[in-house]
């Protein structure tokens, strides 16, 4: 039996996965063949489906690097001192992400076929559920340090923020003029009073 070279193994997968992301943003995940993925690949279509044996199981892939990376972000603001200001900091970063146009592209088309498949649908929304009990933990940590109102429905305040970064995304799909980077002031400005009052 051949032995499978892990590194190699993870860079032909990275490779497929960044493949399919530039499609996905460029044509939507329906509108994208694994034919187009392929060649954006430059693999056959064997090799494809060895990795990945069809489209949903590489945007499921996908779905499920974004929950690892948004658990991977939240550790490390968890071991800020001022919660506040790394709650902010996060906000920044998603403005960031929503002003690249192939990420935010990429994010509309997941959570449209969020609603047209169930099992998309049910990866979106634990991705959403870790992302509000993370939010959460980081409004009640900076409550209990005095960082924001200490009588705050954290739950309820993440629920509203995740509602926000939702909002920032389909903003973005409706209004062609509007810069997630120039929103940055105004955006800590509400939070801050939201949280703080």
């Amino acid at each position: 039996m051949r032995k499978i070279d892990p590194e190699k193994h993870a860079a032909r997968r990275r490779l497929i996965l960044d493949a399919a992301i530039a499609c996905f943003s460029r044509k939507g995940f329906h509108g994208t063949s694994t034919a187009e993925i392929c060649a954006e690949a430059r693999m056959s279509p064997g090799n494809l489906f060895h990795y990945f044996p069809t489209k949903h199981t590489i945007i499921a892939a996908i779905v499920e690097e974004e929950r690892q990376e948004t658990a991977e972000i939240f550790r490390k603001l968890g071991e800020e001192k001022d919660l506040l200001a790394a709650l902010l900091g996060f906000m920044d970063t998603v403005l960031d992400l929503a002003g690249d146009p192939a990420y935010s592209s990429l994010a509309l088309e997941i959570a449209a076929e969020a609603m047209r498949d169930e099992r998309i649908g049910a990866l979106a929304a634990t991705n959403d559920a870790e992302l509000q009990a993370a939010l959460a933990a980081l409004i009640s940590g900076a409550a209990s340090r005095n960082q924001v109102d200490s009588a705050i429905d954290a739950p309820g305040a993440a629920r509203w923020i995740a509602a926000i970064i939702d909002g920032i995304f389909s903003r973005i799909a409706v209004d062609p003029g509007f810069s997630p980077k120039d929103e940055g002031a105004m955006m800590r400005r509400l939070l801050t009073r939201f949280l703080c009052s």
